[in-house]
């Protein structure tokens, strides 16, 4: 029997468990009596389940950035700085795509690695559009023609109506106002513009339940100008129609800019009896060397440069890595604060209200920023 044995938290999709069970499974080949099983959640659970939560049951646990405020605050995970691994960070900054390492440094501390590196991209069916639009005015277009669909639950309403407002240039949770109370109506009255002419089902619907859609339905649409990247539906024999992703449109004619970073980090438990091992563990997954190898091919979306440079990891993905790289780099981190989490999960449904007609452009610019100041407090 083992005489290590570490238990781990993911999330419940292919490429959030599966390559963590295989590279448990390459890590335990390496060092003989050391066992990592893992456990997964919903996405909801994920983006949702406070990490306090989890710290007592699991040494290692797939988190998602904004979480990091309340992590720093209860001091719940390991800080991976001053662990004798300052070089290993530092290579790892250096190898970040966009700011995926640095959205889990909070408070001088470094509370995850990088492993999975996302986006709200654009994703099309290459057997239905030969050249998808490069700017808003072009989406409304295909739009009107009845080809556009993306992901508008509540959390990713949201994480939309962030996107939008810094790809116009304005600031967002910067002192005690969320955002320019004009620029607020403007970006709301674009995505009601928009969601008016697409499919209801899109109001219902995570990025997953989009490409599923698009990638496995004759009739579905064929353009989705926003949503968080899945290789797994670029790999050939993943669906019917595999897609083909590539940057986000720009409002204007300024490029991808400003759409919210998603991803995930590795992070240890505080109270894990196994901190040697553990670290071992993540600060290897993190590596150039399995990242753009193993992690890849078992169906993981790497965060580390090396992957999204390698011509095999392009090669398998039809050029993912390639077509969306400069969204990543451009992206956006969210506000990590302790409190945040509370206004994302009241902001998406505000938003979202607003998007199925039963709130106003004015209200819901309102209510937002009546949840972004309960949220400080």
């Amino acid at each position: 029997m083992p005489e290590i044995h570490l238990k781990g938290m993911t999330w419940d999709h292919s490429r959030g468990y599966d390559p963590m069970v295989a590279t448990s499974a390459a890590f335990a080949k390496q060092y003989p009596g050391v066992s990592i099983s893992w456990e997964k959640r919903s996405l909801q659970a994920f983006a949702d389940r406070p990490v306090e939560e989890m710290a007592n049951q699991y040494d290692l646990m797939v988190i998602d950035h904004p979480h990091v405020g309340e992590v720093a605050r209860n001091g719940l995970l390991l800080p991976l700085n001053d662990q004798g691994r300052d070089n290993d960070l530092a290579v790892l900054a250096e190898q970040s795509v966009g700011g995926s390492h640095q959205s889990y440094e909070f408070d001088g501390q470094q509370w995850a690695l990088a492993i999975d590196a996302a986006t709200p991209v654009a994703a099309f069916r290459p057997d239905r559009l030969d050249h998808p639009p490069a700017n808003w005015s072009e989406v409304v277009e295909l739009a009107q023609e009845g080809c556009v669909g993306f992901a508008l639950i509540p959390i990713n309403a949201l994480m939309t109506w962030f996107g939008l407002a810094r790809s116009l240039g304005h600031s967002i949770a910067e002192g005690d106002s969320l955002i320019d109370p004009d620029a607020a109506t403007h970006v709301l009255e674009l995505m009601c513009e928009i969601t008016a002419l697409m499919n209801p089902r899109c109001l219902t619907l995570d990025p997953i339940g989009i490409y599923e859609w698009m990638g496995r339905s004759v009739d579905a649409p064929h353009y989705s100008p926003f949503g968080y990247g899945y290789t797994n539906y670029s790999r050939q024999g993943y669906c019917r129609f595999p897609l083909t992703f590539t940057d986000a449109p720009g409002i204007k004619n300024n490029g991808p800019r400003g759409t919210v970073l998603g991803g995930t980090g590795i992070a240890i438990s505080a109270a894990t009896k196994h901190p040697e091992v553990a670290l071992n563990y993540a600060f290897w997954i993190a590596s150039s060397e399995c990242q753009k190898a193993l992690f890849f091919q078992s169906g993981g979306q790497p965060a580390n440069a090396a992957a999204w440079d390698d011509e095999h990891c392009n090669l398998a993905s039809r050029n993912f890595f390639k077509n969306t790289r400069r969204t990543l780099d451009t992206s956006w981190i969210r506000p990590r604060y302790d409190g945040y989490m509370r206004f994302q999960e009241t902001g998406g449904n505000i938003v979202h209200a607003c998007l199925r007609g039963e709130s106003s452009v004015k209200a819901t610019a309102d209510k937002l920023q009546a949840a972004y100041e309960e949220s400080l407090s």
